[in-house]
């Protein structure tokens, strides 16, 4: 099943034509902990073939930066030790079920606390 939705979909994963210039120019640089895979080639080009559903989100903050050029040293190659205080990576939620709603949204049925200071909503 994961082919054929890999063969007709490009968010299934990665595309043949990814694969494909992968396998021909990619020389594979390291993994995260969700499964994705990065990969860097000619000219500095740098990318990712994601482990399950193509969510940019789901690049943790390490690999982000490596990504976009910002560090040259991939987070495979240091040693990081994450500070007590730090919490673990998450994708983005929205549009799931595991979305924030705030108190007073459309989706949230508690109603919104009442405002203090010197502001007041408007209400027709």
């Amino acid at each position: 099943m994961k082919t054929f939705l890999q063969i007709f979909t490009w968010w299934n994963g990665s595309t043949w034509g990814t694969r494909f210039f992968t396998w021909r120019k990619g020389t594979r640089v390291g993994e995260d902990e969700f499964g994705n895979i990065y990969y860097t080639g000619d000219g500095g080009k740098r990318w990712v073939q994601y482990a399950d559903y193509a969510e940019a989100s789901s690049i943790p903050p390490g690999w982000h930066g490596w990504m976009h050029h910002r560090t040259d040293v991939s987070p495979a190659d240091e040693t990081y030790e994450p500070r007590e205080w730090e919490l673990s990576h998450k994708p983005n939620m929205t549009g799931s079920a595991g979305a924030y709603l705030p108190k007073g949204s459309q989706s949230n049925p508690e109603s919104r606390p009442q405002v203090t200071g010197d502001y007041d909503a408007w209400t027709p």
